[in-house]
């Protein structure tokens, strides 16, 4: 998830100073669109060319562990799939990983078109060394939901009306879990950058071990694919599509929509920025909320439960 202010915090040229390959030298800096809560700067010198990303302290009550990030992007650029890391400084939310060169950032549309690309590199991404944390959805929005409410921040109508549903959810895709693998878990389509060659993936804020089933069904949800899409996904991610993989990512889809619905309505509440977060939360909840009351919902708790 990623347009927050530097207020009180550093200026982007003395945090360029503090990082080794860019400190003293003449640099070209070019900010970076994207991002909803850091910034980011592709920052050229004579002899690197990187992008820094500055993080706000406040991701730090959004779930983010950086010292589990960096561990994590370590092992995805080992893959060939993540982008090397070029530094990390510690305590200042500043990471700094190579530019790749003539890359193609993904819009919903082109994750779409690629739907086999996209798999080959979230299966190698998956195949990789294991991640420094563990990443459980329901966990982060009982956690998320505590924040709303010790906060007292404003949360959508109807969003506590549907916990049970979403208790629901989480028992029936306890029942026959999936081997956990190293998940990006944030794959909106802006971290899908294509080189030519292959889809890499970049931003690993929210990385962790997880089920495979949640990566496909995030990547449905954020890129708003079809039903027909999504069954697409699963077949080339797992070289088949039986109705309990499509019912297990759909169901994860739903739990993600559920869940980020409140990580929008934390940043609204605490004022980042001057993106709508709230329009942005909305539309996730109205998707999960629609999911909830649709008539298929019960099928898929019953086929996620009774699969192997």
């Amino acid at each position: 998830m990623e347009a927050g202010g530097l207020t009180g915090s550093p200026t982007p040229d003395q945090v360029f100073d503090r990082i080794a390959v860019l400190a003293g030298r003449p640099r070209v800096v070019t900010p970076l669109p994207g991002g909803l809560t850091n910034h980011n700067y592709r920052v050229r010198t004579a002899s690197n060319d990187v992008v820094v990303r500055i993080s706000p302290a406040s991701t730090g009550l959004l779930a983010v562990d950086r010292e589990h990030e960096y561990h994590n992007s370590l092992a995805a650029a080992s893959t060939g799939v993540g982008a090397d890391v070029v530094d990390y400084l510690p305590g200042q939310g500043v990471l700094v990983v190579a530019f790749i060169p003539e890359a193609i950032t993904y819009d919903d549309s082109a994750v779409a078109a690629n739907l086999t690309r996209v798999a080959a590199s979230v299966r190698r991404l998956h195949a990789g060394p294991a991640f420094a944390n563990r990443f459980d959805i329901f966990a982060i929005q009982r956690r998320y939901l505590d924040i709303m409410r010790d906060n007292a921040f404003r949360l959508p109508d109807g969003y506590g009306e549907l916990l049970p549903v979403a208790s629901r959810m989480e028992v029936a895709l306890a029942v026959h879990p999936e081997d956990l693998v190293p998940c990006h878990n944030d794959l909106l389509a802006a971290n899908f950058l294509d080189d030519g060659l292959a889809v890499r993936i970049v931003d690993y804020e929210y990385s962790g071990a997880n089920e495979p089933g949640f990566e496909i069904g995030n990547i449905a949800q954020e890129a708003h694919l079809s039903t027909e899409q999504l069954a697409a996904l699963v077949a080339a991610y797992y070289g088949r599509a039986d109705a309990g993989l499509i019912a297990r990512a759909t169901l994860w889809g739903i739990a993600s929509a559920y869940a980020w619905t409140l990580w929008g309505t934390i940043q609204s509440g605490l004022g980042a920025g001057d993106f709508d977060f709230w329009a942005w939360s909305m539309d996730k909840f109205d998707r999960a909320r629609t999911s909830f009351a649709d008539p298929g919902f019960e099928k898929l708790l019953d086929t996620v439960g009774a699969a192997r």
